[in-house]
């Protein structure tokens, strides 16, 4: 009785993990590793002897699909060629179909035309308009960046008053300075003097006493 293709697959699985299984055991030197594996190969040759009785699956005729398989031919789609007056016939008859089924007629497009004329001449009426409205815009931009240059040149000069009068304040304090120190060298100058005559008055008493 042969089993079913499903059951042998199944088999060829487990057979396979006990072999694994059993090599491990070896390849580790872990306890019962020679029963594992001889228990594996058994395992794994038994399946393989079963599989000598499986059926012989039959193969698929494929050509009864793809003919070309069995040395047939396959049919050649025909083509059909189109005469070109007839294809330019009928391009103009749909085209006129269409235009019959969008109500697009001549009065239609006289209408058309006239209205864009009537848009150019409107066009032409605006564009003085749209001059004035940038030459507008112009002048505000100009009045706008003189505005911000004048506001740069009061910075500037608040800048430069305020560097004058530091420079005043601080030309106010040298000159005190220098006048305090003219004071002082004059001051010095008579305490040297003083103390000239002082040691002057020394050496003569000391002269007369020798």
């Amino acid at each position: 009785m042969a089993l079913p293709q499903r059951v042998m697959n199944m088999a060829y699985g487990l057979g396979a993990a006990v072999v694994i299984i059993g090599a491990l055991f070896k390849l580790m030197h872990w306890p019962f590793a020679s029963e594992m594996l001889i228990a594996g190969l058994g395992t794994e040759a038994f399946i393989f002897a079963m599989s000598a009785f499986e059926p012989i699956h039959k193969d698929l005729d494929w050509s009864l699909v793809y003919p070309e398989l069995a040395g047939g031919e396959a049919k050649k789609k025909e083509i059909k060629k189109e005469n070109p007056t007839e294809a330019q016939g009928l391009l103009s008859q749909k085209l006129d179909n269409l235009l019959k089924e969008a109500k697009i007629d001549g009065e239609l497009m006289a209408s058309l035309g006239s209205s864009i004329k009537n848009f150019e001449s409107a066009a032409k009426g605006i564009a003085p308009t749209v001059d004035s409205i940038s030459s507008q815009k112009k002048y505000s931009e100009e009045m706008s960046t003189a505005a911000a240059q004048m506001e740069s040149l009061n910075s500037l000069y608040k800048v430069q008053l305020d560097s004058a009068s530091r420079n005043a304040e601080a030309n106010r304090v040298i000159a005190e300075n220098a006048t305090k120190l003219q004071q002082e060298m004059s001051a010095m100058t008579k305490n040297i003097a003083s103390l000239n005559n002082v040691y002057g008055g020394m050496l003569s008493a000391m002269g007369n006493k020798a």
